[in-house]
C-alpha cells in the first residue's frame, strides 16, 4: 500500500512523542512492503509564531488531500493569553471542521501491568475497556452567538450550545455500528433533565436504539456518568457523548489507564482523511527533556493504520508489541519508570513482529 502521512507535530512534547510514533510506522513499512510518504507540516503555536495564524490554508490543504493526519500536541504558556485573537486551539478546531470528522473515539483499556499506576483500587480496574466516542462538530465549541460584550449589568459571556439531529444521528449510528463488533452495549450520556439539546440527543438515540434491538442502550446524565467511571468502569463498553461532555469524560477515563500518555485517539468522518492524535496536551513543564510517554501518540499510528488505510493486521501488531513492553516492565517517568521518550519507543520496536 501506498499512503500519504501528514505529520504535524505541534508545540510542547508534540514533535518528541511524533518522533517515535513515525520511526514505528516506518518500520511497519518496511515490513509489510508499504510505502509510507511523511510531510511535516506547522500548526498550532508554532504556526501562529511563523506564519500568525494556528493552521494555514496551505496546511489544511495538504491535510485534506492526504491519506491520514498524525498530530502531536498543541498550546502552550506562550500562546496563553485569554484575550489573544489567534490561539493555537483554534487550527485544531479548524483542521476538524476542514476535514469533516464528527467523531472522535478513544478507547480506553486498563493494562493489567497497570492495575497499581492508577489512583484507583485495583479490583475497580479489572476488565476495563471502554470505547468513548465523543461528537466533534456541534455544541458550545461551535455554537454561534458567541463573544463578550457589555451590559448595563456589567461584562457579559456568551456561548451556545446547538445541535442539529443529523449530528447527532450520525455519531450514534456510528456507536452502534462500533458496539456491534465489542459487548454490544451503548452508553448514551446527556444532561436531558436539565438541556434543550441533550432532550434532543436522548430522543435521538432512543429511536436508533429501537432500529437496532441486537445492542442494548441506556442513557444516563453525565454526572452520573462521571462517578460511574470512578464507580464501576468495566460495566461500561462503548459510551456516546457531546462534545464538551466528551472532552471532560475522557480526561476523566485517562486516570483508570494510569496515565494520560497512554491513551490515543482517532477522528474520523464519512469520507476523507481521519485525525489522530494522544488525548494528552503538549505537556510544555516536560517539553524538551525526553521524557514524555510515546505511547499515546504510537498507539494512535496504530489507529490510523486501522482506520484510515485499512490495515487491521499491521494495527495489531502495534498495540501487541505496545502491550508487551509494558508487561516486560517498560515504562516511562509518568509510569513510575525511567526510560527515556526514545528508549519507550525502542522497546515497542523490539516487539514488533
Amino acid at each position: 500500500m501506498r499512503a500519504k502521512i501528514v505529520v504535524l507535530p505541534g508545540d510542547g512534547i508534540g514533535p518528541e512523542v511524533t518522533t517515535q510514533a513515525v520511526r514505528v510506522l516506518e518500520a511497519v513499512a518496511r515490513k509489510g512492503g508499504h510505502a509510507f510518504e511523511f510531510e511535516e507540516r506547522l500548526m498550532g503555536g508554532c504556526s501562529i509564531d511563523a506564519h500568525g495564524t494556528a493552521l494555514t490554508d496551505e496546511v489544511l490543504r495538504a491535510c485534506q488531500a492526504s491519506s491520514a493526519v498524525l498530530l502531536g500536541a498543541v498550546g502552550g504558556p506562550k500562546w496563553d493569553d485569554p484575550t489573544a485573537k489567534v490561539r493555537p486551539e483554534q487550527g485544531l478546531l479548524g483542521l476538524r471542521k476542514g476535514l469533516g470528522v464528527f467523531a472522535n473515539l478513544r478507547p480506553v483499556k486498563v493494562h493489567p501491568a497497570l492495575l497499581d499506576s492508577s489512583p484507583l483500587k485495583p479490583d475497580r480496574l479489572k476488565g476495563v475497556d471502554i470505547l468513548v466516542i465523543r461528537e466533534l462538530t456541534g455544541g458550545l465549541y461551535f455554537g454561534q452567538p458567541k463573544g463578550r460584550d457589555r451590559t448595563a449589568k456589567g461584562e457579559r459571556a456568551v456561548d451556545t450550545l446547538e445541535y442539529h439531529d443529523f449530528e447527532v444521528r450520525r455519531v450514534v449510528d456510528l456507536a452502534f455500528r462500533l458496539a456491534r463488533a465489542r459487548r454490544k452495549r451503548v452508553t448514551s450520556v446527556d444532561k436531558a433533565n436539565v438541556l434543550e439539546s441533550s432532550r434532543l440527543w436522548r430522543q435521538i438515540a432512543t429511536q436508533i436504539g429501537q432500529s437496532n434491538p441486537d445492542v442494548a442502550l441506556e442513557h444516563i446524565l453525565v454526572d452520573t456518568a462521571a462517578m460511574k467511571l470512578v464507580q464501576a468502569p468495566a460495566s461500561l463498553d462503548v459510551v456516546v457523548t457531546e462534545n464538551m461532555f466528551g472532552d471532560i469524560l475522557t480526561d476523566e477515563a485517562s486516570v483508570l489507564a494510569g496515565s494520560m500518555g497512554m491513551l490515543p485517539s482517532a477522528s474520523i468522518g464519512e469520507k476523507g482523511p481521519g485525525l489522530y492524535e494522544p488525548i494528552h496536551g503538549s505537556a510544555p513543564d516536560i517539553a524538551g527533556k525526553g521524557v514524555a510517554n510515546p505511547l499515546g501518540t504510537i498507539l494512535s499510528a496504530a489507529m490510523l493504520l486501522r482506520h484510515s488505510l485499512g490495515l487491521e493486521a499491521e494495527a495489531a501488531v502495534i498495540e501487541e508489541a505496545a502491550s508487551r513492553a509494558i508487561t516486560d516492565g517498560a515504562r516511562t517517568r509518568d509510569l513510575g519508570g525511567t526510560l527515556s521518550t526514545v528508549q519507550m519507543a525502542d522497546e515497542v520496536l523490539k516487539r514488533l513482529k
